[in-house]
């Protein structure tokens, strides 16, 4: 039995990685996985580390936390392309989208340490001072009864008078738009932000170089799973709704096709030099690294002609 988690169970950009366990794509590979529908982002790279846990879907730089500059981890596959971070803001505050120096004086909810590197890195980036510029991080309070689903987070902190606007997944943006509560303001993926933003970061099939070097079929079907989840969900993105009304509350479960069917051009397994220039860039920037780390060192590339869709 090997064992799967994600960062953030209700993102859609590692949700492939989701469907791939619940929809059966991994058991057609012959590997017996179990889905835990837990906070991967909480204890998910010391589990890999410890042998308890075989895959994590996440951001590409997750494992650092447990291996430090990824030394004993590697990267499989994308589950889809560039940074999937969002910035959303109160539905009622006049600010044009992309307008960076629209951040100076707000309330920014963002979760705790990858996030809220993330959203200083890209504050940075574009030149804007937290304490000059009357920029405040906050805590995102987490929905009641809910700690393994972050999607209302951002919801809560408008709704709560906590925060002006917040950074998380395109599942809270969509909650927050459905609500009426808060609109969309920078989508890295798709151009907003500073320039070079949308390569700071992309999710990815996370393992061992132990799993990769002792069971290399496993580590390759494991990719197979997921380039056929990924030709799967973006041939029918009402699969998404399937594997959702098992794990999501229901005002989740009936956005996630919409978000699948918007994101499904960005569902490519290749990792592109390209991208692990960025994430090198940026994890060196953050601290998380002294030097940037050898593309083949970083990423599980002998199954490269395994990322193409099957």
């Amino acid at each position: 039995m090997y064992r799967l988690m994600v960062a953030d169970v209700d993102s859609p950009s590692y949700f492939v990685a989701t469907a791939a366990a619940k929809l059966g794509f991994f058991a057609r590979e012959g590997i017996d996985v179990e889905f835990e529908p837990v906070y991967g982002a909480k204890y998910g790279p010391e589990r890999l580390r410890d042998g308890t846990l075989h895959f994590l879907g996440g951001p590409a730089y997750v494992a650092t936390r447990a291996f430090p500059a990824w030394k004993g981890a590697k990267l499989l596959c994308a589950l889809s392309q560039y940074s999937y971070w969002f910035m959303a803001v109160r539905a009622d505050l006049n600010v044009k989208r992309g307008d960076l120096n629209a951040f100076k004086g707000l309330r920014i909810a963002c979760s705790p340490t990858f996030p809220e590197m993330g959203l200083r890195y890209m504050l940075a980036e574009a030149g804007i001072d937290p304490a000059r510029d009357n920029v405040r991080i906050v805590a995102s309070p987490t929905a009641h009864g809910q700690e393994h689903l972050k999607g209302r987070d951002g919801v809560v902190a408008i709704e709560q008078d906590v925060a002006d606007g917040y950074w998380g997944n395109g599942m809270r943006v969509a909650i927050g738009e459905s609500l009426g509560v808060a609109k969309l303001h920078l989508d890295l993926r798709r151009g907003d932000g500073p320039p070079g933003a949308r390569w700071y970061n992309f999710a990815a099939l996370t393992t061992t170089e132990k799993l990769v070097r002792e069971q290399p079929q496993v580590a390759g079907g494991a990719i197979r799973a997921i380039t056929k989840t990924q030709r799967a969900l973006s041939a029918n993105p009402g699969l998404a709704t399937e594997v959702a009304n098992d794990l999501f509350p229901r005002e989740e479960a009936s956005l996630i096709a919409d978000l699948i069917e918007r994101d499904a051009p960005f569902y490519d397994a290749t990792i592109s030099a390209e991208a692990i220039d960025g994430i090198n860039k940026f994890a060196k920037a953050n601290g998380l690294i002294a030097d940037p780390i050898p593309y083949d060192e970083l990423v599980a590339s002998q199954f490269r002609h395994l990322w193409r869709r099957q």
